[in-house]
């Protein structure tokens, strides 16, 4: 009696996680990515020396030149393209014109971002990034930091 309750123990709590509740990471089939994104960097709001990469995340793949190190970032991050809060008080620090969007889905969700870097938040929030975005920005010098 008690294994046959525990064998319908297991076939539940197997059963629930196979169809997922919403609130957690979406199944994939074997071999596909998790994620999967298209990264655009540009000198400005034009799109002028657009950049672009496609980057795949568990496994790691694509044509972003550290698909590694970019896909550890995002995995280290529970919501790595949130915007900046409208209520957040940011530095008036002027980053410089460039301009990054990233495209494409994260375990099952939609991404469509954009990062500037027109203020201290902005700044902030591309920095956070790190690897995701390939630098240098183009249109800025290369002797700056990013």
């Amino acid at each position: 009696m008690m294994r046959r309750r525990l064998l319908i123990a297991i076939a539940f709590v197997t059963a629930t996680a196979a169809c997922g509740d919403g609130g957690g990471p979406a199944l994939v089939a074997d071999g596909e990515p998790r994620a999967s994104y298209t990264i655009t960097v540009a000198a400005d709001d034009k799109g002028t020396d657009p950049r672009t990469w496609t980057l795949e995340c568990d496994p790691s793949g694509g044509d972003h030149p550290d698909a590694a190190a970019a896909c550890g970032v995002l995995a280290a991050s529970d919501d790595p393209f949130a915007p900046v809060p409208s209520d957040m008080a940011c530095t008036q620090i002027y980053g410089g014109s460039g301009v990054a969007t990233v495209t494409g889905t994260r375990d099952g969700a939609a991404v469509d971002a954009r990062f500037t870097r027109t203020d201290g938040c902005e700044i902030s929030r591309w920095d956070a990034l790190g690897a995701v975005l390939p630098g240098p920005v183009p249109g800025q010098p290369t002797d700056q930091p990013l």
